[in-house]
């Protein structure tokens, strides 16, 4: 399969690989979003040396798959070394032999890293003494462990220190890369049936694998993650384990994220769910945010106290509100519910979620691109005197004018009635009223077809957006 967008990473590596300066390139992303592909495709597999770790395995294991690569790479027959310093005194060695460019490999860098293994030891003494003066060579290392990845690689505070030259995040496929993704493999889908497989599993290329050409998005959803053979169904509890020590911790705290609502502050964290306030939770949400399954972000108004944690990964918000109670497999459960209230909620949320994830489309679609712009939500409880009122995504500009976003999921042009054309009003000037803004405040209504023509339409939006703005053009 041919390499699908990530232009950013591609010319990143194209710069990396102009300069003969030695790099070491750290590059991390959430589990099954590509990383290896990616590497593997730009460089055609052409590398001096590759290896893998392996999951699971003791050190020993674990030297001796680094020595089988060396044997298979460079036709020797080394035995297995006791320790990784003597592992990477071997690749050293056998890679001085080279001249010209040099690309090594090294995929999975965590699960080498095991118990005891004194393996980071080794890896510095490879870079620090030998690597790092070495012209044309550049080491790239990956893993999905975006936790072990940046508190042990790129925050080292040993010998390693300040030693990763570059930093590489693999995003997921955005709208436009899923698009183009299935229509590589033939999967003609319209806008709103990839809209529909994108709130369930992301831009995850691994899971867009599995979509099949000839059924519709409902109906691979259903297969994908209903079915007792579908990946989808099962690939949760492998999630966590695959990616932090003590996952179990970083999956309670997840799911007490969803229990409040899939979103939560700090400070909600600790007063309604009881957990410990203490350095070990900063350290597990920013863990969790690294690794995708959360995002954060600072309401409109508020100090740094009050960010909010949300649930920013499809395919976790989808498991735990219908895959993991979803019981026996019957055939057309999910086509039967796709009108069901619950599912309607879950894809509004979805729904909001995604234009979050696109908001440079939405800036593009505005003409707003070059002017700088603080992206953030609102919301404002109930009192005595006015009823509450919540903004679903707020652009705030440096050009003195804020846009307030109105989202709205449905299968046909959104109609702005009297009674709704009154909310928004009200809504607006709840906003202006509450932040005491000086700025001029434009709505925007953005909906997946667009509103239905009327005399409301226009009342009082200032820009109408559609689901293909989101794709960008």
């Amino acid at each position: 399969m041919s390499l699908i967008g990530r232009q950013r990473e591609k010319a990143k590596f194209a710069e990396i690989m102009e300069s003969d300066q030695p790099a070491f390139v750290a590059i991390y992303g959430r589990r099954r979003v590509g990383k290896t592909f990616l590497i593997k495709e730009f460089f055609n597999h052409q590398f001096a040396f590759y290896t893998t770790g392996l999951a699971n395995s003791n050190t020993k294991t674990q030297l001796l798959n680094f020595t089988i690569a060396l044997n298979a790479t460079f036709g020797k027959e080394f035995k297995t070394p006791k320790n990784w310093l003597s592992a990477f005194a071997l690749l050293q060695t056998e890679l001085s032999k080279i001249s010209g460019p040099c690309i090594i490999f090294i995929d999975e860098l965590p699960w080498l890293d095991t118990k005891k293994s004194d393996f980071l030891t080794g890896l510095e003494f490879f870079w620090n003494s030998w690597a790092s003066a070495q012209k044309g060579l550049k080491l790239f290392v990956c893993g999905s462990a975006a936790a072990w990845m940046i508190n042990e690689l790129i925050r080292n505070k040993g010998g390693l220190y300040n030693r990763v030259t570059h930093r590489i995040k693999i995003e997921p496929f955005t709208l436009q890369e899923t698009e183009q993704f299935l229509q590589s493999k033939g999967i003609l889908f319209d806008r709103y049936q990839i809209v529909n497989l994108y709130m369930v599993m992301g831009g995850i290329p691994y899971y867009l694998e599995q979509v099949k050409k000839g059924l519709s998005a409902t109906q691979n959803i259903e297969k994908i993650c209903f079915e007792e053979t579908g990946l989808l169904q099962s690939e949760f509890k492998f999630t966590f384990s695959s990616l932090f020590k003590n996952a179990d911790k970083h999956e309670q705290l997840l799911r007490k994220i969803y229990e409040l609502g899939s979103r939560a502050t700090r400070e909600n964290l600790i007063k309604q769910s009881k957990v410990a306030s203490s350095g070990d939770l900063t350290t597990k949400l920013n863990e969790l945010e690294e690794s995708g399954f959360l995002k954060s972000y600072m309401p409109f108004g508020t100090n740094k106290n009050k960010k909010v944690y949300t649930i920013s990964d499809y395919y976790t918000l989808f498991y735990l509100r219908f895959i993991e109670h979803s019981g026996t497999y019957e055939t057309g459960n999910w086509i039967s519910r796709i009108n069901d209230s619950a599912v309607n909620v879950w894809a509004g949320l979805a729904f909001e979620q995604v234009c979050w994830d696109h908001v440079k489309n939405i800036k593009k679609a505005l003409g707003i691109e070059g002017i700088y712009s603080e992206t953030s939500s609102w919301y404002k409880a109930a009192d005595p005197e006015s009823g509450g009122a919540q903004i679903d995504l707020i652009i705030d500009r440096k050009d003195r004018v804020i846009n307030l976003f109105e989202i709205k999921y449905s299968i046909n042009p959104f109609e702005i009635t009297k009674a709704y054309d009154l909310n928004l009003r009200n809504k607006i000037a709840a906003f202006i009223q509450s932040t005491k803004t000086k700025k001029a405040v434009f709505l925007v209504m953005l909906t997946t077809f667009g509103l239905l023509k009327n005399e409301y339409a226009r009342s009082i939006v200032q820009n109408d957006l559609k689901m293909d703005d989101l794709f960008g053009g």
